[in-house]
């Protein structure tokens, strides 16, 4: 069982910045894949960012490239999503997730069997 707790949300205006972390419970850590998701209100929830456990290969959405680095930090079990050069289309909850396929960094929901309680970003113009 993992638990994950994910904080950092928050309001920006366009351009700006904020980190979101995610801390994870257990000591396998290391053996999941750590993605990052998105829902926005009155559309489905779409993938963001993924990170592969055991040689933190990233995967990114067409929509967040360039502008969001995942990384993660093994010893204090936590994944961070760096956003930068945000826009009012990124305003969403936003969910951390682990999968237990840790040698890849998959895109699919359905492929993540934990998830967090989300954490509310709000960009406004």
């Amino acid at each position: 069982q993992v638990q994950l707790v994910e904080s950092g949300g928050g309001l920006v205006q366009v351009g700006g910045s904020l980190r979101l972390s995610c801390t994870a419970s257990g000591r396998t850590f290391l053996y999941y894949a750590m993605g990052w998701f998105r829902q926005a209100p009155g559309k489905e929830r779409e993938f963001v960012a993924a990170i592969s456990g055991t040689n933190s290969q990233t995967s990114y959405s067409t929509f967040v490239a360039g502008r969001f680095t995942i990384s993660r930090d093994n010893v204090k079990n936590a994944v961070i999503l760096q956003m930068n050069s945000l826009k009012p289309e990124d305003t969403a909850v936003y969910y951390c997730a682990a999968s237990p396929h840790g040698g890849h960094n998959p895109t699919l929901a359905s492929e993540y069997y934990y998830w967090g309680q989300g954490t509310q970003v709000t960009v406004s113009s």
